[in-house]
């Protein structure tokens, strides 16, 4: 079953954008709306800037999803579950299990994650769109490093998003801005965001994460990363780490977007293809870092089953949660940098509270 993307609808609702300065462009009236009329709003201003391209709509764009975030994740938790796993549309062996968008559901995807912690589709993403992504992330960077040394930036492709009060990203920015990975949050380049959007309907990735978390899931503004990571990243260290040692107790489904081919020419992804119970020590010896998991540990949870090393093409998607542990796979003699897109996305009834959230 492949997923399809809704028809968007079309609606003249005025809801005032959120806290995050006037970058995000002019006001609307500040009446409060409900979240369904943020969504309405959203849809509207999206199918406009598709017939004609609008920086300060995609400006706005942000805010509102962050404000309809706020309302999602700002409910009483919801009574929901993961769909059935369809263990029997799962193929038999080891390693990681690889399936056509047409053969992608929820309960496959389900039964994949509990069987061998992830799962690999094969081109869900159009290659062409694929292509548009990676010219996206190159000016984005660009306008970044622009701003970074007082230049005039493109604000269509970098400007910083701030969220409400509550939440400070200034921190994490700046260790983003100075990592050796390369990358920067999408609500800091409103174009690139609302192209990455525009890919999650599209390709079904919104509506497949939707009924995989059994609710209309959010993202947070600093577990959305545009990436390009060169092969020096990591100066061949092995960074063995799983998410739930940082998310703590949330819903969660990793969509990790490749852009550009890597695992071979490029930096890709090591992966124990195995479903692991529970977060493994981290900071033991031959750990390189106090959060990350030693090669030995790793080694020892993946077993017969070996580590893998995924040759990934552009629009290739690897669908995981917070037990899978993984590494960033650099060699200094690989060519090419690796483009891709990383996002969390959480069902609001578990949505870790340190994040600021954005509606997808």
């Amino acid at each position: 079953m492949i997923f399809r993307s809704r028809k968007t609808r079309e609606t003249t609702t005025a809801v005032q954008d959120p806290g995050g300065g006037e970058h995000l462009g002019a006001a609307e009236d500040d009446a409060l709306v409900s979240v369904e009329e943020l969504f309405e709003r959203i849809e509207a201003l999206s199918h406009e800037n598709q017939a004609a391209r609008d920086p300060q709509i995609e400006r706005r764009l942000v805010g509102l999803r962050h404000r309809a975030g706020l309302e999602l994740t700002g409910r009483p938790a919801a009574d929901v579950q993961y769909p059935a796993p369809d263990f029997d549309r799962l193929s038999n062996g080891s390693g990681v299990p690889e399936v056509a968008p047409d053969e992608l559901t929820p309960g496959l995807l389900r039964a994949a994650i509990l069987r061998r912690g992830c799962l690999l589709v094969r081109g869900l993403v159009d290659a062409g769109q694929a292509t548009r992504l990676v010219e996206g992330i190159d000016r984005a960077l660009e306008a970044r490093d622009e701003a970074k040394s007082g230049r005039s930036a493109d604000r269509a492709y970098y400007e910083v998003f701030e969220p409400v009060p509550k939440f400070d990203l200034g921190t994490e920015r700046w260790w983003l801005q100075n990592d050796a990975g390369g990358g920067v949050w999408s609500a800091d380049s409103p174009r690139v965001m609302f192209d990455m959007f525009d890919t999650f309907e599209r390709s079904g990735l919104q509506q497949l994460a939707t009924e995989y978390l059994g609710e209309r899931p959010a993202i947070g503004v600093n577990k959305s990363t545009l990436r390009r990571v060169t092969p020096d990243v990591g100066k061949g260290y092995s960074l063995w780490h799983q998410d739930g040692a940082f998310l703590g107790e949330v819903r969660p489904l990793n969509v990790w977007l490749s852009l550009s081919r890597c695992g071979d020419v490029a930096p890709g992804l090591d992966i124990v293809p195995r479903r692991l119970d529970h977060v493994l020590p981290t900071g033991t010896e031959g750990a390189v870092f106090d959060w990350s998991v030693s090669q030995t540990l790793a080694e020892e949870a993946a077993g017969d089953a070996g580590i893998a090393r995924p040759i990934f093409e552009p629009g290739d998607v690897l669908l995981f949660d917070e037990l899978c542990l993984h590494s960033t796979a650099a060699e200094p003699e690989m060519p090419n940098a690796r483009y891709a897109i990383e996002n969390w996305f959480f069902g609001p009834s578990g949505f870790p509270g340190n994040y600021a959230p954005l509606s997808v």
